[in-house]
């Protein structure tokens, strides 16, 4: 359940709507958005990873209980 808790996304910071500039309110949204996108591109390796681990236990329990069905 721990690990259910830390891949769940914290809820989005209010926007700020007193930019000194437009520029500076463009580059802020533009920042909070690449930021989302890190975070949803890091939770698809990580899930990715562990579809590969687990993918390689697989084998290895296969490859051991097709050992010990030949002895």
């Amino acid at each position: 359940m721990e690990a259910l808790r830390r891949l769940r996304r914290p809820s989005p910071k209010p926007v700020n709507l007193t930019p000194a500039s437009t520029f500076e309110a463009i580059l802020e949204e533009r920042i909070q958005g690449l930021a989302h996108q890190v975070d949803e591109l890091k939770s698809r390796v990580n899930g990715l990873v562990f579809v590969v681990v687990g993918a390689v236990v697989v084998q290895i329990v296969l490859g051991l209980v097709k050992g010990q069905l030949w002895l």
